[in-house]
């Protein structure tokens, strides 16, 4: 079916004569539009992966890789825990915490918040918050001395800076002989951190874990241990084998079990989109069959002629589907060219056009991310130009097999 004449007959047949110059315009926009279409799912879909590269890190910022708790909600013998872990393979670090949700008023102004007290010499080894402070620094959270970090819009919210006094109020209450009345304590606001995620910007303040211990009267306990691991994507399968290994007395979770609804609608916004993007190469594909028809048409008496010569029917359809796939091939590829530069300096062309225009399509105040991010996976690359060629090659077998039915009779007869 596919002889070298066969694929000589088929590259001829992608030149143009003077009387099928219409038939060479429809080809040449199936090439574009199978090219625009590759071009423009790589970008997009680099487009998603990198902004879903970037929430993932503005997430584990603040998120431990792994978190161990007691079965109560509270953990003993941290230290012992820690120690036991400490060879432990794939985990590069730990650190305790104490968690609680409390209210915080300054002023006239209160705003619930989650409380969490860290060691800031250890906190550096399972999140990045030291890197993200704005004002001040995690040094200044000291045992005793009630100190507090607040999230850039917590503070904003309050109205608090650095040397300002709040007051947390725990969920926890005394009883006394003039009724219950709810635990609450002074703190120094010391510093601002900004990771770039509301979720914690609104809604984290960060105290010495032996203050916040206090306040909850946990009393040597603390909520938890958190994991930091070599490989944060292999976190369910890691914490799974740590489960099994400390298993009646200690639970294990994970990050994406925090947030697996949100990574989890990504993945399905991406699904969607590559669904929605292909069917702009599908129809540049599918110009491929009236570009075919009208090949056929034109080339009636040529197909006569090779059949009454010993050309068979199924090497009449391989001139047509080679005809086809090179269409196909070639428009493929310069939409896998261009949507490989493309995907590669999204991050220097946004700029530009917001420049040569005056625009800005991302405001930092509003997406908490100015910049486009573009990472470029070459696992869709190749999905998306395997997925292009072969809607290409469908789309050349009808033509072709129209071809191979013509009669050389009917068609001699009035040649």
């Amino acid at each position: 079916m596919f002889k070298p004449l066969i694929f000589y007959i088929g590259l001829r047949y992608t030149r143009a004569k003077k009387r099928t110059q219409f038939i060479s315009f429809i080809t040449l926009t199936s090439i574009l539009g199978i090219a625009l279409g590759v071009t423009a799912l790589i970008t997009v879909l680099s487009v998603m992966n990198g902004f879903q590269d970037e929430l993932r890190q503005r997430i584990l910022g603040m998120t431990a890789h792994a978190t161990i708790t007691g079965r109560n909600g509270q953990l003993q013998d941290w230290s012992l825990l820690k120690q036991k872990l400490k060879n432990t393979p794939h985990i590069q670090g730990m650190a305790p915490f104490v968690r609680g949700q409390v209210m915080l008023n300054f002023d006239r102004r209160v705003s619930g918040s989650v409380l969490r007290g860290i060691l800031p010499d250890q906190e550096p080894q399972v999140s990045d918050v030291g890197n993200k402070m704005k004002l001040g620094n995690l040094s200044s959270l000291t045992a005793g001395s009630f100190n507090i970090v607040l999230g850039k819009e917590l503070a904003n919210y309050l109205g608090v800076m650095p040397g300002d006094k709040v007051t947390v109020i725990s969920p926890q209450v005394n009883s006394t002989p003039a009724g219950i009345i709810p635990r609450l304590r002074r703190f120094t606001v010391s510093g601002v951190f900004e990771v770039g995620m509301y979720e914690y910007d609104r809604n984290m303040a960060l105290v010495h874990m032996q203050d916040a211990a206090k306040l909850f009267r946990l009393r040597e306990n603390v909520s938890g241990l958190r994991l930091k691991l070599d490989d944060l994507f292999n976190a369910p399968v890691i914490s799974k084998q740590l489960a099994n290994q400390l298993y009646p007395e200690y639970r294990v979770s994970d990050w994406t079990r925090a947030h697996s609804n949100f990574f989890r609608a990504i993945q399905t916004e991406k699904r969607v989109m590559f669904i929605i993007l292909l069917l702009i190469v599908a129809v540049a594909a599918f110009n491929i069959v009236s570009t075919l028809v009208m090949v056929v048409t034109d080339k009636r008496g040529d197909i006569a002629i090779l059949k009454t010569q010993g050309l068979s029917n199924p090497a009449v359809m391989g001139i047509f589907i080679v005809l086809g796939c090179v269409i196909g091939i070639i428009g493929t590829l310069l939409g896998t060219a261009g949507g490989v530069l493309l995907a590669l300096n999204v991050e220097t062309i946004v700029p530009a056009i917001e420049q040569l225009f005056g625009v800005h399509f991302m405001s930092a105040e509003v997406y908490y991310i100015s910049e486009v991010p573009s990472k470029l996976d070459w696992n869709d690359v190749y999905q998306i130009a395997g997925v292009a060629f072969l809607l290409t090659l469908i789309a050349t077998l009808y033509p072709a097999w129209q071809a191979s039915r013509i009669n050389p009779a009917e068609v001699l007869r009035y040649e």
